[in-house]
Order: structure tokens, then sequence, then C-alpha cells
């Protein structure tokens, strides 16, 4: 099982896709997923793309198979930014392709605009608003969690997660692959990161970038997710059809599709 060392407590697990043809230099896509996941929510995804590039699976610390984090850790989107460019600098990857769901996009957009250097395209799918909730929102998850686990609060939002079109034995899947977070973990994570405030960093993106939503998003609606996504000059908006907002899971072929299609129109030169 592969892990990198990203701090004296902390490990980082990832995996590398690649069935690319061996006398090919592929480039490099890196999936980050998003709150209690880890790099198994890629598993639509990978068959799609790691015939063409080689792709990129971390679990964030904290989650899946990396180091769990104390309660009291002091989260920042630098950390966990960090310890993506460490594993990168692993790998020897320069530039790559940038891809995050969810919280994933969160992270990934403050990731774009403070690293152009490295981030040569970024794909967000299914991610909240750069503000997200106020902060009785906030505390109201965290006191959620806490109170009744996270089972509970998976299967209470669930509905809105996977839409009205998921199967019921994908949402049991779901809520018990969620469910398996270390709860100190998940209680730091909840109180900071879920609720990044990013829209200072949002002009700052240089890079193309792809958005992915669905016409009912209960994350945002289709004019909300424009309104951020046209301060990006390079930028191209893609709605699918569905009430879900984890649009990577609910519809991963389609996502991954669109991925390669704009992936693939901004080629790095060689």
């Amino acid at each position: 099982m592969p892990t990198l060392t990203v701090s004296p407590r902390a490990e980082l697990f990832y995996q590398v896709d690649d069935f690319t043809d061996p006398w090919r230099k592929p480039e490099t896509i890196l999936l980050c997923h998003g709150n209690n996941e880890s790099h198994q929510a890629w598993y639509g995804w990978v068959p799609h793309l790691a015939r063409r590039y080689q792709v990129v699976r971390s679990d964030m610390r904290g989650f899946g198979a990396s180091t769990p984090m104390a309660r009291d850790f002091p989260w920042t989107l630098d950390i966990v930014i960090n310890d993506y460019l460490r594993l990168m600098d692993e790998l020897r990857i320069k530039r790559f392709h940038l891809v995050g769901a969810k919280i994933g996009g969160v992270i990934n957009r403050a990731f774009a605009a403070r690293h152009p250097h490295r981030v040569h395209t970024l794909t967000v799918v299914g991610s909240p608003p750069p503000i997200r909730a106020d902060a009785a929102t906030r505390s109201a998850r965290g006191t959620e969690v806490e109170e009744l686990g996270i089972a509970h609060w998976a299967r209470r939002s669930m509905g809105a997660r996977l839409g009205s079109r998921f199967p019921k034995e994908g949402v049991e899947w779901w809520i018990n692959y969620m469910a398996r977070t270390d709860m100190a973990s998940e209680a730091g994570f909840a109180g900071t990161i879920n609720f990044s405030d990013i829209s200072a960093d949002i002009p700052k993106i240089q890079c193309p970038m792809l958005v992915i939503t669905t016409q009912e998003s209960g994350l945002a609606s289709v004019e909300q997710t424009r309104a951020w996504q046209q301060q990006v000059p390079q930028s191209e908006l893609v709605v699918l059809p569905g009430d879900s907002f984890h649009a990577a899971a609910t519809d991963a072929d389609d996502c991954a599709r669109a991925l390669l299609d704009f992936v693939g129109r901004h080629a790095m030169a060689s």
C-alpha cells in the first residue's frame, strides 16, 4: 500500500492508475475527493481516464487509509494543498490536471489560485459556492455529527447528495462508505475546511477551468454557479440533467467524458 509521509504525524495513502501505452509519457490527472470520502469515490472515473492519462488518487489526511487527525488539529486549506504538492513532488510531476468534487472542488479552486505554476487545468464537479453557509448552519452541522454520528448525517443528507434517480442499493453503499470516516477527523474538518471562504481565490485562477453541475443541485442554482464560474476568464460550465449535487458519483460517466474532452482541448505543450 503506497504511502507518503507528509508530516511527522501524517501519512498519505495514494494510488496511481496508468494503463497508457508503455512507450508514451502521459500527462497526469490528480483526483481530489470530498468530505467523508477517499480515493474509492472515483471508481466510475478511472476506467475512462487511465487508458489515456496517468491518474493519481490520494486519500486526504484524516480520511480513507491516510492517518486520522486529532479533533483539535489546526486544519487550513494550505495544509491540505501542501500535502498534495508533496505527493506530486514525490512522483516527480511538475504540472498536472487538477480535478475536485464537492469540498475537493473548494480546496482545488484555492489550489489553482495559489499555485498557478503547478496546475495546468482545473475541473470542479458538484462543488459549493465560494462562500458557504452562515455560522448557525456551520454550528448545527458540527453538532449533528458529534451527537448523532456520521451515519445519521449521511443518511439524512443522502437524498440531496445522490438525487432521486440513484439506485437504493447505491444509496446504502454510500451511507456505509462515508460512515467509515474517523469521527475526530470529521469533527475538525467539518468545522473548518468544510466551510472555507475562497471568494478571494476565484479571480486569481489563471488556468482553464471546467465546472460541472446539475440542473437542480441542492448546493446552488445554475445561476449561482455561473456567477462565480464566469469570474475565471478561461472557464466553461456544463449542466447535466438531474437533482443530485454529487454529480461526480451520480453521473460519473458523463463527467469523465466531459473531462476528457476538456483536457484533450487543453493538452500541455510537448
